[in-house]
C-alpha cells in the first residue's frame, strides 16, 4: 500500500497549498479594505502652503537643456 502512503501525503500538501493560499487571500482583503477608506487628497491640517513654481514658464531651450542635464 505504498500507493496510499504517497496519496496521503499529496492530499497534505494539498490542504498546506489551501491553507497558505486562503491566508494570503484574506490578507489581501484586508489591506484592500485598510486603504479604501483612507482618503489621499484631503486638504491639509494646520498652516500647510502650497508650493508651485509661479507663474514663469521655461523656454522650450531651457527645458531641452533641463532634461539633458538630469538625463531623462
Amino acid at each position: 500500500m505504498p500507493w496510499l502512503k504517497l496519496l496521503l501525503h499529496a492530499f497534505k500538501v494539498f490542504i498546506l497549498f489551501l491553507c497558505c493560499t486562503l491566508l494570503f487571500y484574506f490578507a489581501l482583503l484586508w489591506v484592500n479594505q485598510e486603504y479604501e477608506s483612507y482618503h489621499r487628497y484631503e486638504k491639509p491640517k494646520g498652516a500647510a502652503v502650497k508650493v508651485s513654481a509661479g507663474d514663469h514658464k521655461p523656454a522650450w531651450a531651457e527645458r531641452l537643456l533641463l532634461f539633458y542635464m538630469d538625463g531623462e
